[in-house]
């Protein structure tokens, strides 16, 4: 997910591009949630790169990378103007069709798959996946777990898994719009059940501060994982 609305939008509420069990509306189609969602306005994201993300992939070999649930693309640009060669997959064409005029825009080449990462996943290995903020309140039990070890599986030899994920609500938020689950630390690293050739590089939580659209001063928590494998 990428990472805040726009000025004119609301704080960001924990998504995933991956999706399972559609919710009131949906009619049990995910791929129709995220089209309505992205289609309210005209632009939902503000176009920059996750701080998560940039802060983990700063100084880091450039090479192939796979950016899951790209949304309108911030990620995968500012990736590709660091000059990684990026894959981004998103469920929703209308999200990646923006995030191909931006990339057009910035004058950057990125090959753009759409997959729901419950029935497919793209093929081949990267030096880097990143899977920021896959959060969702269209998901099957166990999906995101399931998401984030084929997102493993991806990892090429001596490559980089970056995850950013929410730990909590805003502390502004007293009544969460929807259920999401929203795992610790040790429960994620417990979860992906990586093989000894991995190493935890990062593993680390962070606050950040946050306002809600009414002006209510706060802060978020987040969590991010780097994780290597040898």
């Amino acid at each position: 997910m990428p990472e805040e609305l726009t000025a004119t939008g609301t704080e960001p509420q924990p998504a995933t591009h991956a999706h399972g069990a559609g919710r009131p509306g949906t009619d049990g189609d995910p791929a129709t949630f995220w089209e309505n969602f992205y289609r309210e306005r005209e632009q939902i994201w503000t176009g920059n790169a996750n701080k998560t993300l940039v802060r983990e992939v700063t100084g880091l070999t450039p090479g192939t990378a796979l950016d899951l649930g790209c949304g309108e693309g911030g990620d995968a640009i500012w990736l590709a103007t660091e000059g990684w060669q990026v894959t981004a997959v998103d469920i929703s064409a209308t999200a990646m069709e923006r995030g191909a005029r931006h990339a057009a825009d910035a004058g950057v080449r990125i090959s753009w798959e759409r997959h729901d990462l419950d029935e497919s996943f793209p093929e081949g290995t990267f030096d880097l996946v990143s899977a920021q903020f896959l959060h969702s309140p269209v998901e099957r039990p166990d999906e995101r777990q399931a998401i984030l070890r084929k997102a493993a599986a991806a990892v090429a030899p001596g490559g980089a898994l970056v995850i950013g994920s929410h730990a909590h609500w805003p502390t502004w938020v007293t009544t969460p719009p929807h259920d999401v689950s929203f795992p610790t630390i040790e429960q994620m690293l417990d979860e992906l059940d990586l093989g000894p050739e991995w190493r935890v590089e990062t593993a680390e939580l962070v606050t950040s501060p946050s306002t809600s659209p009414d002006g209510v001063e706060g802060e978020r928590a987040d969590s991010v994982l780097r994780l290597r494998r040898g």
